[in-house]
């Protein structure tokens, strides 16, 4: 038995009703979880799926505090962390991008600087001591205040080992990644380093840079200081005569400019030419880039 012209029109119009039905998109996953309902494992999966796949050419790097025994190896490259997430949506290589800062050192730590302003020696001490630790006998020391010994770790720099401050460590990864990067056409082997000095070797009230565990020098031997006392001012470079004092030291000067970059300054430009030795004086939290000033703090 046909149904009734009428009734036939009202089924056609309801079964085109339940197809309509069957092929409406679930609600996304994002909607969901507001009305306070879970997200199907379809939708969360293709979520960690769009997360990995979107490109981050300028990942933050955010370094650790590392222990007494960590190396520079223990931390991630700067360039290669960055590198981490700069990937385009098809999966080709987006470039390097570096995650340090380029920096100058502050004026007021510079040894020129300092030792001609009213009260600079004062103050380039006092912010040492309260940004890299107390050392006896020089500034005021806060509340819980600690030698700089206590922030010193083990790492390297250009395959030696090195004892440094740990708030620096960030910036000689930056250097030695500069370096790797553009010194490629003035190699250089360093072959010994210093780096934090437990006793003061400075006079007049003057406190080194590496007691604080931020300076270092690189092979000592050849690369000297005219400047400075006995045996180093008797290299026969410091008595020949020098074009510039690049001429006084075996290292080539891409390598100060590569540690320029990066907030150390070289004593190579002061008046004890001392070209073995590069000091950190820049700002160790803005070393590298990072949405907040964790980098270099402790506990962070």
């Amino acid at each position: 038995m046909r149904p009734p012209p009428a009734l036939s029109v009202l089924l056609a119009g309801f079964s085109a009703m339940v197809a309509c039905a069957a092929v409406t998109p679930s609600a996304p996953a994002t909607a969901s979880a507001a009305t306070g309902g879970a997200p199907s494992a379809t939708s969360t999966a293709a979520s960690a799926s769009a997360a990995v796949a979107t490109p981050e050419p300028d990942a933050a790097v955010v370094a650790s505090p590392m222990s007494s025994s960590a190396t520079m190896a223990d931390a991630a490259s700067p360039s290669a962390t960055a590198d981490q997430g700069a990937k385009a949506a098809d999966g080709s290589s987006a470039g390097a991008t570096s995650a340090c800062n380029e920096q100058k050192p502050q004026d007021f730590l510079i040894r020129g600087n300092f030792l001609h302003a009213h009260g600079g020696n004062e103050r380039a001490i006092q912010y040492r001591t309260d940004t890299y630790g107390w050392f006896k006998g020089f500034g005021h020391p806060g509340p819980d205040a600690q030698p700089p010994s206590a922030n010193v770790v083990s790492t390297t720099f250009m395959g030696l080992p090195v004892r440094m401050h740990r708030k620096v460590v960030p910036a000689l990864a930056c250097v030695e990644e500069e370096i790797k990067r553009s010194c490629a056409d003035h190699p250089y082997t360093a072959h010994a380093l210093a780096g934090i000095r437990f006793k003061n070797t400075y006079r007049g009230g003057e406190v080194t840079n590496h007691i604080f565990g931020i300076a270092i020098d690189i092979d000592p031997s050849i690369n000297t200081c005219c400047g400075c006392v006995p045996p180093w001012n008797d290299a026969p470079r410091c008595h020949r005569p020098a074009k510039s004092e690049y001429d006084r030291m075996e290292m080539p000067e891409c390598w100060v400019h590569a540690f320029e970059r990066y907030g150390f300054y070289w004593l190579g430009h002061d008046v004890l030419q001392d070209t073995m030795h590069f000091e950190f004086l820049g700002d160790p939290d803005k070393i590298l880039r990072t949405s907040d000033a964790t980098a270099s703090k402790p506990g962070s």
